[in-house]
């Protein structure tokens, strides 16, 4: 604040830096931002990486200072000698009192009026809404086909129909080949997008071009493109120069992506994705159906059983079971009852035939003609028994005899010394003595000689 002096009619004095600093808020608070053009001169470019020039036309210089962390974003380098555009704060250097700009960008001055048409009419058309974004349309999900307009002969062209061609091969593509710069582009343009919407066969529109300068990029600044994307049905993708350009037309497309590439992304989905999505749906497709089947089957069986429990051949069957138990309940009762009074009736006969005599005589001489026919049986059962044990013992005995087997003409031939019995040609020499029994009588020879067989 400055001091006063409080004597009567005392001059307020300031010092040199409050003149400064107050001076400096003036034109901070007056010149937010100010658009200058003019020609470098006297540039300096010192190792602190800022720039310091003067900025002078044919009446007056001023000081000007750009910062190094503003150059990275610039497209023009100062020389001297060069007619720029630079937009700037007024500033005031308060140690030394110079007045300055403290620039944020600088272009070339050729492009200052474009860069004035371009402000006034992003200016107009956004106050007209044409920017708001409840007039964006959304972009389809699974779009049908997708149209091009853009240079037929451009790499802009190229770079979408690749992504496409890899993302989703088989979404058809309609190409409205267009000037995208030059005196007729804005007139081409616009009249692709009508014919678009008028024969509406894309579900969106790709509107794009490679990068250039601002006057390169121009016919996507004029306002007869702006509001011939504005009224289209079919939802528009603005894809014009690199990501640091801006047009008018991207802020009126329902999306601006920063190049071609991108849009094409934008517009088209990933086919892999999708058959993920789709074989996950049908995956959880097959388990909603199987568990609904599931459910209804439950309930069908459920109601069946409740169907057939209040159906009344069940209750009649039911109760013919229920008749027949008891029937068989009853049926058994009697004959448990009958059978009590049967034993007992035996108990009580036995009990009296057991006190008279004549039941036992009788019994007794049973008993005795029993035991004589078991006797007399058994002894002739044995006897038969013997007799054929005794037969078939003599059969056997036949049938082993060696003398049943001379009889059917065979002989036993033995040394008659040993009485070993001969049964292989290898225990005879010759000139041995043998004995031949037959079945009747026997008689004695020499071995002349052995054949073998």
């Amino acid at each position: 604040m400055p001091s006063l002096n409080n004597t009567p009619n005392a001059r307020p004095i300031i010092t040199v830096s409050q003149l400064n600093r107050m001076s400096n808020a003036v034109l901070n608070q007056h010149f937010l931002s100010v658009w200058v053009e003019g020609e470098i001169s006297n540039l300096s470019m010192p190792n602190s990486g800022h720039w310091y020039f003067s900025l002078k036309d044919a009446n007056a210089q001023v000081r000007c200072a750009m910062f190094k962390n503003q150059q990275r974003r610039q497209g023009v380098k100062p020389e001297n000698g060069n007619q720029v555009l630079v937009k700037a704060q007024v500033s005031l250097y308060e140690p030394r009192g110079d007045y300055q700009l403290i620039v944020e960008a600088i272009e070339a001055a050729g492009e200052g009026a474009l860069r004035r048409a371009f402000e006034i009419l992003k200016q107009k058309l956004s106050a007209e809404g044409l920017f708001d974004a409840r007039h964006k349309q959304a972009l389809p999900l699974l779009p049908q086909s997708i149209g091009i307009i853009t240079s037929p002969t451009g790499a802009a062209l190229r770079d979408v129909l690749s992504v496409l061609k890899r993302r989703f091969a088989g979404i058809s593509v309609i190409i409205y080949p267009v000037a995208v710069q030059g005196e007729n582009a804005k007139y081409e343009i616009a009249q692709a997008l009508a014919k678009a919407n008028a024969n509406p066969l894309c579900d969106v529109l790709i509107l794009g071009r490679g990068g250039g300068s601002l006057e390169d990029l121009w016919a996507f600044n004029e306002e007869l493109v702006a509001r011939a994307i504005y009224t289209s049905q079919i939802p528009v993708i603005c894809a014009v120069g690199h990501e640091t350009d801006f047009t008018i037309a991207d802020f009126v497309a329902d999306l601006r992506a920063p190049t071609p590439s991108v849009a094409a992304e934008h517009a088209s989905p990933d086919a892999q994705d999708w058959l993920a999505r789709f074989c996950y749906l049908e995956k959880k497709l097959q388990q909603l159906m199987q568990q609904k089947l599931n459910q209804q089957q439950q309930a069908l069986d459920w109601l069946g059983k409740r169907l057939q429990q209040q159906h009344p051949g069940a209750k009649l069957s039911r109760n013919i079971e229920r008749v027949n138990g008891l029937s068989l309940r009853l049926h058994q009762a009697m004959l448990q009852r009958l059978q009590l009074k049967h034993s007992r009736l035996a108990m009580q006969t036995a009990r009296l035939n057991q006190h008279n005599p004549a039941e036992q005589i009788i019994s007794f001489q049973k008993h005795t003609q029993y035991l004589q026919q078991r006797l007399m049986r058994a002894m002739t059962h044995k006897l038969e028994k013997l007799n054929q044990q005794m037969g078939a013992s003599g059969q056997t005995l036949q049938a082993v005899s060696p003398l049943a087997t001379l009889q059917r003409g065979y002989a036993i031939v033995s040394k008659p010394v040993t009485g070993q019995i001969i049964r292989n040609i290898q225990e005879l020499t010759v000139g041995e003595r043998i004995e031949i029994l037959f079945g009747e009588g026997r008689c004695f020879g020499e071995i002349s000689s052995i054949i073998a067989d």
